[in-house]
């Protein structure tokens, strides 16, 4: 059941997507986008939550974990699938606040994590920040090659020995950002303000998290990836 229609705010206004089966925490985080000028719908499943997809696309997603039928987590992989819904930014809200759950929605694919309770300022904050990286200015047609790693930057494909692999949109903005800097020790503070647009309250950990599902992701070429102690992470030269 869809429990908070879109409300039309301005031709240019992002679209967010909510599920959260808390009526009060789902109205009154819809209430407070649509105030800071989004559109935005509540859903209390995801079976609604891909409904709506289906006929359009949100600009956002914003998903709880704990979730009736299909927990956010499962949401969050199946997201992530889909073509027409990999590249969607995805910020988890959830009470579940521990590192490990931290972890566990970072490696499934998600852009951000804001634990319960939150501040509704610093939810639209993220959010804006969310949406800039997102957006899509025409991409350079740039070509990177490394090892047996090369990367297209126009058509966002990356492949390993000539095999594809799949990237969310996170973790080809770091691998891009990686191989501009080559040779170059990047920060983890550089990196979160480059990647996320923002500051993280030392929460260095969301960039140790995509450098590791992005060196698994890689495979061998993930080697390339070099963890420089106590600073950050470089691209080893050739």
């Amino acid at each position: 059941m869809v429990c908070a229609s879109a409300r039309a705010v301005g031709q240019d206004a992002r679209m967010i997507y909510y599920v959260e089966d808390d009526t009060n925490i789902r109205d009154l985080t819809v209430y407070a986008l649509k105030q800071a000028g989004f559109e935005a719908a509540g859903f209390t499943c995801g079976r609604d939550f891909f409904k709506a997809c289906d006929e359009k696309a949100p600009d956002l997603v914003l998903l709880d974990i704990m979730l009736p039928e299909m927990d956010g987590l499962e949401i969050l992989r199946e997201l992530r699938s889909l073509p027409s819904t990999k590249n969607i930014p995805v910020m988890m809200l959830t009470a579940k606040g521990t590192e490990f759950d931290k972890v566990c929605g970072l490696d499934a694919g998600a852009d951000d994590y804001l634990a319960k309770p939150f501040g509704m300022m610093e939810l639209v904050s993220r959010v804006r920040a969310l949406l800039r990286r997102a957006a899509k200015p025409a991409a350079e047609d740039k070509l990177f090659t490394a090892g047996s790693l090369a990367v297209d930057v126009k058509r966002r494909a990356v492949t390993v020995d000539g095999e594809p692999v799949i990237l969310t949109y996170k973790e080809f903005e770091l691998l891009c950002y990686l191989l501009e800097n080559r040779g170059v020790v990047l920060s983890r503070d550089q990196i979160l303000t480059k990647i996320w647009d923002y500051n993280y309250s030392g929460e260095t950990r969301t960039v140790d998290v995509h450098i590791r599902t992005l060196r698994q992701k890689l495979g061998d070429a993930g080697a390339l990836i070099e963890t420089v102690r106590g600073v950050g992470y470089r691209l080893a030269q050739d």
